[in-house]
C-alpha cells in the first residue's frame, strides 16, 4: 500500500466535479469557496464555455451568479470538456452525473458508466474518487468499481480511495441544505472511508454521518426518497377515500398531525421530479446488468403500490372535473405549470405530462401556461402554450404547480371556466367562487356531495 493511501491528514488542492447540472455546480463553488482549485467537468461545450466565462447556466440558486465570476477569476473554478485531463489533475474527483430511468422503468446507466470509464482513464494513485449520484444499492462497490480498475490498472482502497455520499440536497436551496443536512457517507474500505470524511469535513460545516458500506449509503437515499413517494401515496390514498364518504382530507390530515407521531404528506394530482418518482425504481435494480431487474415478489411491495397510486392520480383528478362538469369532450382545459414543483423551472417526470395525457385520452383540447418558459420552450416540450387572449375560451383549468406568480393569476379573464381543480391545495377558493367559478380540490369530500353543474 503507498504512504499516502494510510494517511488520511494528506493535503488536497485539486477537485474535479464530474457533471455540473443543478448539483454539480453549486457543489464546484462550494469547494472553491473553500479554497480548492476545483476543475468543473461536463460535456455539454456550452457549459464548459459560460463557466469560464464566469457565467452559469443554472437559475435556481443565486448565490451562483454572485459567486462564479468572482471564482473563475481569481482561478479557483474553471472548467472543460475533458475529463480524463482533469482528473489526471486532482486529487479528489466528484462524480454527480445523473443515473435515470427510462419508459420501461429499468435503470439506465449509461451516463454514469461513460463518465467512469473517463475518470478511469486519468486516475491516479493516492486519487479520492467520491460519487454522489443517487444509485441502486451496491452500484459503488461492484458496477462502479469495477469499471475505475479496469480502465484504471489500479485496485480500491490500494492504490486509490473510493467511496459514496449521496447528495441530499434540493433545486433552489443547495448551498441551505448543505450547511444544514447530515453529509452521509462510507467508502469501500476503511482508508476510503477515512480519506471521504477528511475531505467533506474540510468542505462542510455539517455533521458527518459514516455507514458500514458504501450499499448501506446508497440505501440510505432510497430510503428517504421512497418514504416520501409511499407517504404521498398514503396520503392520496386517504384523499380519495374523503372524497368517496363526503369528508374533508385536509381538515383530517391537519388535525391528526397535531399527534406528534403522525406526519402524514398533502395529496395532490402526482408526484414529479428527478427523485421521489424515479429512485423507488432503483429499490428494485440489478447494478450488475441494467438489462435484468431483480424480482423480488414478496419484498418492496409498499413501494411498489404507491408508484401505481401516485401515477394514477393525474387520471382521478380529469374524473373528479368530470363528476362536475360532466364529459371533456371538446372542452378546452388549461394547465396552470409544467414545472414539476413551484418556482423551479425544471419539468423531470412532471405530474403535468400525466395530467395533459389523461385529458387528451378523454377528448379535451389541453393548453398550458409556465411563466418559467418560453412559448417556444413549451412547444419543444410536446405541449400547447395558452394562446393570447384565449383565456375566455377556457372551460376548465387545473393548479398543476404551486408557482407564486400563479397567485396573482388574473381568473376574471376566464369568464367561460366552469371549475378550478386545485391540485396544490395553494389557491384561495373564496376568491374563485365569488367569480363564480366552481372551486374543487383532491379530497375535498365534494366527489359525493355534488352533482354535476352546466353551462
Amino acid at each position: 500500500m503507498p504512504a499516502s493511501m494510510s494517511d488520511s491528514s494528506v493535503q488536497l488542492s485539486t477537485v474535479a466535479v464530474v457533471g455540473l447540472g443543478k448539483i454539480g455546480l453549486p457543489l464546484a463553488v462550494q469547494y472553491a469557496r473553500k479554497g480548492y482549485q476545483v476543475i468543473g467537468c461536463d460535456v455539454n461545450e456550452q457549459v464548459v464555455q459560460n463557466l469560464n466565462q464566469g457565467k452559469t447556466h443554472i437559475q435556481e440558486e443565486g448565490e451562483l451568479a454572485l459567486e462564479i465570476p468572482c471564482l473563475v477569476q481569481q482561478g479557483y473554478l474553471s472548467a472543460t470538456t475533458q475529463t480524463t485531463d482533469a482528473v489526471r489533475r486532482a486529487n479528489v474527483v466528484v462524480v454527480i452525473v445523473p443515473v435515470l430511468i427510462d419508459a420501461a422503468h429499468t435503470v439506465d446507466f449509461q451516463h454514469i458508466d461513460a463518465a467512469t470509464m473517463a475518470i478511469g482513464a486519468g486516475l491516479q494513485s493516492g486519487t479520492l474518487v467520491i460519487y454522489e449520484t443517487t444509485l441502486p444499492v451496491g452500484t459503488t462497490s461492484s458496477r462502479l468499481r469495477s469499471l475505475l480498475e479496469r480502465t484504471s490498472g489500479l485496485y480500491a482502497d490500494q492504490d486509490f480511495y473510493l467511496a459514496y455520499s449521496p447528495e441530499r440536497v434540493s433545486s433552489g436551496t443547495v448551498f441551505r441544505d448543505l450547511s444544514q443536512y447530515p453529509k452521509v457517507i462510507s467508502g469501500i474500505g476503511r482508508c476510503s472511508t477515512a480519506r471521504a470524511a477528511a475531505f467533506y469535513r474540510s468542505v462542510l460545516e455539517a455533521e458527518i454521518i459514516t455507514m458500514a458500506s458504501t450499499d448501506e449509503a446508497e440505501f440510505v437515499k432510497l430510503i428517504e426518497t421512497t418514504y416520501r413517494d409511499v407517504n404521498i401515496a398514503l396520503a392520496n390514498e386517504f384523499a380519495r377515500y374523503a372524497d368517496s364518504h363526503g369528508l374533508n382530507v385536509r381538515s383530517a390530515i391537519a388535525a391528526a398531525n397535531t399527534q406528534p407521531y403522525s406526519h402524514i404528506h398533502t395529496p395532490g394530482v402526482g408526484v414529479g421530479g428527478h427523485c421521489i418518482p424515479v429512485y423507488p425504481y432503483f429499490l428494485f435494480a440489478n447494478p450488475f446488468d441494467e438489462q435484468e431487474d431483480i424480482q423480488e415478489d414478496d419484498m418492496l411491495t409498499l413501494p411498489r403500490k404507491a408508484r401505481r397510486i401516485n401515477d394514477s392520480m393525474a387520471e382521478y383528478a380529469v374524473q373528479r372535473i368530470e363528476r362536475v362538469v360532466g364529459s371533456l369532450s371538446c372542452q378546452s382545459v388549461l394547465i396552470l405549470g409544467v414545472a414539476y414543483r413551484g418556482d423551479v423551472r425544471e419539468t423531470a417526470f412532471t405530474s403535468a405530462r400525466l395530467l395533459q395525457q389523461a385529458l387528451l385520452r378523454h377528448g379535451a383540447s389541453v393548453y398550458v401556461d409556465d411563466p418559467y418558459f418560453s412559448i417556444g420552450e413549451l412547444q419543444a416540450q410536446g405541449y400547447t402554450p395558452l394562446p393570447s387572449g384565449y383565456e375566455h375560451m377556457i372551460d376548465v383549468i387545473i393548479l398543476q404547480c404551486n408557482h407564486r406568480a400563479f397567485q396573482n393569476f388574473d381568473f376574471c379573464c376566464a369568464s367561460a371556466c366552469k371549475v378550478i381543480l386545485d391540485g396544490r391545495q395553494a389557491l384561495c377558493r373564496k376568491s374563485i367562487e365569488a367569480l363564480g367559478i366552481h372551486y374543487i380540490t383532491i379530497g375535498d369530500g365534494e366527489y359525493k356531495c355534488s352533482g354535476r353543474i352546466h353551462a
